[in-house]
């Protein structure tokens, strides 16, 4: 697959029906703001600074493709991405997470993602080094100004642990030494003297040049354990050693904070439950409206502090997503409306849609169960008009209950495939046709009891 900054709209599109059924307009629009990132990129300064990102609120039921069209994305972007409920956030001034630990959140990923593509251009150097240091374990060198015994000659010494350390390398890369032991000195941080902090935010907005930790590190430096290992694991160990020496953390940090800035999206689950309700004004409602107006400075640009070092919001890409069943996007404070300036309205599924998302996406539930049953030499077979059968009932639940969208498609395949999942060790069948009867025979009771279906449907 082509990168995301190569890829057009209707690409992005074409990547994401792999794996969600329609909601062709969310994925429109979301592919127009990742596609509005690259172009932005191509504008010539000052202008390129003066365009902001397009922020998206996804507006539907639960269980219609909101989340999985984050996730989605986060495979797709390869920028950094953070999805976050914002139900986790707290007003300034009361015990819990404040808004601005997801920029620290999001910061935290950039870096770990840049230090992995980093040891990745490292390894095979960092290979070479380990090798090397193991050799001088197995085969420790002359060492110079070594006593000479038996009037040996020191050259000649030397010629001869030269090729007893090549004879070692070539068993090592044979694999011939796997199953010998060494001993390694590895690195253990002394642990942290327990500290109660008494703090509105949480322990990681203390310390921005390096973090609490970094602070106690110059305090109770770390100490070497020597611990054994086999040849292979040493190896391992060694080679993420000698990958991390390797790695310029001055470069990661500089081009992760750059990344996040310019390229990162957060995605906010449930903004709706921080919406202020009609004819609120008190308790709950003060608190919901202190959140949002802890987010709206974030959301518009603002810059915060890490242990990175400070990182600007400006052109962070944010992407919200609620049910809004109670509340209206309109209750949210006008300014965060402002922000959100995008909004798309996501379709409740029917029972064709059911019956698309069980057999279509290519990690289609019923392609998970099929593999999940051949581990255990069982060949499972679905009938068409059982699938079917499973998304009749599925929608029926729904509509008789609470509508949970697609998440009903779990339990009922779950139910239907009860028994065939705990026997299926045992049996001596290799081949298990799942018949529209029997999805009735395995569901029939439960949909047709509502107090019950409520409960296990």
């Amino acid at each position: 697959m082509n990168s995301i900054d190569s890829l057009t709209p209707r690409e992005i599109v074409t990547e994401l029906d792999k794996y969600i059924i329609g909601q062709n307009n969310a994925k429109r629009f979301v592919a127009v703001a990742l596609r509005n990132r690259w172009r932005r990129q191509q504008v010539e300064p000052p202008l390129r600074d003066e365009i902001a990102p397009k922020n998206i609120i996804m507006i539907g039921p639960t269980g219609v493709g909101k989340t999985e069209i984050a996730r989605r994305l986060a495979g797709l972007a390869q920028s950094p991405f953070l999805k976050i409920e914002a139900t986790k956030f707290t007003e300034v001034g009361y015990v819990g997470r404040d808004v601005e630990s997801m920029i620290r959140d999001i910061t935290d990923l950039a870096i770990n993602l840049v230090k992995q593509e980093e040891k990745e251009k490292v390894q095979m150097r960092a290979w070479e080094l380990a090798e090397e240091k193991l050799l001088d374990l197995l085969v420790p060198p002359v060492a110079k100004g070594s006593t000479v015994v038996n009037n040996e000659n020191p050259a000649e010494m030397i010629a001869d642990t030269a090729s007893t350390r090549e004879k070692f390398r070539k068993m090592l890369r044979a694999g011939k030494l796997d199953e010998r032991q060494v001993e390694l000195d590895i690195e253990q941080q002394t642990a942290m003297p327990m500290v109660e902090i008494f703090s509105n935010s949480g322990i990681d907005d203390l310390g921005v040049g390096g973090g609490l930790k970094d602070m106690f590190g110059k305090i109770f430096p770390s100490k070497n354990q020597r611990r054994t290992f086999k040849i292979p694991e040493a190896l391992e160990v060694l080679k993420q050693e000698e990958a991390a020496k390797l790695i310029d953390m001055e470069g990661v940090t500089k081009l992760a904070i750059s990344r996040v800035e310019q390229s990162g999206i957060i995605f906010l689950d449930e903004i709706d439950k921080i919406a202020s309700r009609q004819g609120g004004g008190h308790g709950g409602e003060v608190s919901r409206e202190g959140v949002q107006r802890d987010l709206l400075p974030i959301v518009e640009g603002a810059t915060v502090a890490t242990k990175y070092g400070m990182v600007k919001t400006d052109h962070i890409l944010f992407i919200a997503s609620g049910a809004f069943h109670v509340s209206k996007p309109s209750d949210l404070v006008p300014e965060l409306q402002g922000r959100f300036p995008l909004r798309v309205e996501l379709d409740a599924l029917d029972q064709d849609d059911f019956f698309r998302i069980l057999t279509e996406p290519e990690n289609a539930l019923i392609k998970q169960y099929i593999a999940l049953m051949k581990t255990e030499g069982v060949e499972l077979v679905f009938e068409d008009e059982a699938i079917r059968e499973m998304a009749r009932i599925a929608a029926e639940v729904n509509d008789n209950t609470e509508n949970i969208g697609a998440r009903r498609l779990h339990t009922v395949i779950e139910r239907v495939l009860e028994i065939l999942s705990f026997d299926a060790p045992e049996r001596d069948q290799e081949k298990f046709v799942v018949t529209a009867q029997y999805v009735r025979d395995q569901l029939s009771e439960v949909a047709a009891d509502d107090d019950l279906s409520r409960f296990i449907l």
